[in-house]
């Protein structure tokens, strides 16, 4: 994803008429008005061509914040911190570059259970554990919304009373990248239409009016993560630290190591102390060497948030519903599976600038298992394997200290069909430091990683037989 650039200057006549052209199909398909006003204001940023730069001489690192592990709490204080929060998942991703066209959710991840099995059986053991009525919403798309429910169905105690088991995110155009205006795209017109990012969920929330539902309800904080990343868990340790922490918001940040300069991370304002996320993107090129290094920046966002409602109930009040977050220019093929398709542009924002939004934001650091994404094949590759196991409260759980490197020729790995025809059982992590492939390599069953392995691309597809053990132990 690219954060908008001044790359170049579009008339204004034209971009005029992109807008108009852009709300009126919005209102055709039956698009709030709130979030026609909120895709207005990030339209009028990338017609303007705002930088988003945040520079080194513009803030400060953030540094001492409390740990996870200093979180001690009674049980009446767990307690009631979980009656009073709710649980929402960010569940609005296909995961085409993976090659899927339904729910990123739906696909197995661990003993042939999926992201949805796992969450909700997380939810059922709060709520069993605490004797509290934990919801759980699932912040869906217009793309998601029908597989997730039909996947949830099994779960007839999920839904609570008052409460949906879903809200859908809104959509907007895919815009032209030379003219800025409304593509269309006979072959699939569903293509036309994307959802606005993550940021969203502030819009979809109010608009749909689950955000007053939910505070008429008794519920003060909520838990937002994204549906892929198995981490994220319902903890009401967790739940109990933002709700005494009088925060209005609050970020989970992990400690960063080489491989985590990519990322967005936190840091601090000067002009008014104030909690920044900073994008990757957002980094001006003399400030990218600063920017990379862990001693100096040491915390990057997960994605993990907390918010108080009636905090968010106040701050779309003042702002009128458009709380003018930064925009991510994200230029994609309207067809994403066929990379042959025109150019497009989806204008998004990401769920973590809200932070600077609220005074008193904070932050906490947790542990890595807070934080384990599935992104690529490589990720599900390390979770289907020994590496992982579920504990009784359905949380991943590892042994190990140091996670094995995996890497996959993505030529051949990168799309789920790929992947699954080439690897139907993983092998043995355990006993990894790192596994690479390159090439066209199947595995049999009952392989074994030990230490560093690496199989080379011999230009042909190559087969490791069953009960192979690949690598060394240096």
């Amino acid at each position: 994803m690219l954060l908008q650039r001044p790359t170049r200057t579009y008339s204004s006549a034209g971009s005029a008429a992109g807008l108009l052209a852009a709300q009126h199909k919005m209102r055709k398909a039956g698009v709030p008005e709130q979030a026609i006003k909120v895709f207005t204001d990030f339209y009028h940023q990338l017609e303007h061509g705002a930088s988003g730069l945040i520079p080194e001489s513009d803030i400060e690192p953030l540094t001492d914040i409390p740990h996870i592990d200093h979180l001690d709490f009674d049980t009446p204080t767990l307690r009631a911190a979980a009656s009073s929060t709710v649980v929402i998942k960010l569940n609005g991703g296909l995961a085409t570059t993976m090659g899927m066209e339904k729910a990123k959710s739906l696909l197995p991840v661990k003993d042939g259970q999926c992201f949805l099995d796992l969450i909700v059986e997380q939810i059922l053991h709060v709520r069993r554990q605490y004797d509290v009525d934990l919801p759980v919403l699932f912040m869906n798309s217009f793309r998601t919304s029908r597989d997730t429910l039909e996947a949830l169905a099994p779960y007839p105690d999920l839904a609570l009373d008052g409460l949906p088991l879903e809200f859908v995110q809104n959509r907007e155009p895919k815009l032209t990248v030379a003219e800025l205006e409304p593509i269309s795209w006979p072959a699939d017109p569903e293509l036309e239409w994307c959802p606005p990012g993550h940021a969203d969920l502030y819009t979809a929330l109010d608009a749909s009016g689950v955000l007053d539902r939910l505070i008429a309800s008794g519920y003060r904080y909520a838990s937002i993560s994204n549906a892929d990343n198995l981490g994220a868990v319902p903890d009401p340790a967790m739940m109990a630290w933002f709700a005494t922490s009088g925060a209005p918001y609050a970020a989970e940040v992990c400690r960063r190591t080489p491989a985590d300069v990519k990322g967005g991370h936190l840091v601090v304002r000067r002009s008014d102390g104030r909690l920044l996320l900073r994008e990757g993107a957002q980094v001006p090129a003399e400030d990218a060497e600063r920017a990379a290094d862990p001693t100096i920046h040491p915390y990057f966002n997960t994605n993990n948030v907390w918010i108080d409602l009636r905090a968010l109930r106040e701050a779309l009040d003042r702002s009128a519903g458009v709380l003018h977050l930064p925009l991510i220019r994200n230029e994609k093929n309207v067809d994403p599976v066929d990379p042959g398709s025109p150019r497009v542009i989806q204008i998004e924002s990401a769920v973590g600038a809200a932070i600077s939004l609220f005074e008193g934001s904070t932050a906490i650091e947790v542990d890595r298992d807070r934080f384990l994404p599935v992104k690529t094949t490589n990720d599900l590759m390390l979770i289907r394997s020994d590496v992982y196991s579920v504990a009784a409260d359905r949380r991943l759980q590892t042994t190990l200290d140091r996670i094995p490197l995996v890497d996959l020729d993505p030529r051949f790995f990168a799309r789920i069909a790929d992947f699954e025809a080439r690897c139907p059982d993983p092998p043995s992590l355990a006993n990894a430091t790192s596994f690479t492939v390159r090439g066209d390599w199947t595995l049999a069953h009952d392989v074994s990683v030990v230490g560093n392995a690496r199989l080379e691309d011999l230009r042909s597809p190559c087969h490791v037989p069953a009960g192979i053990v690949l690598g060394d132990r240096s």
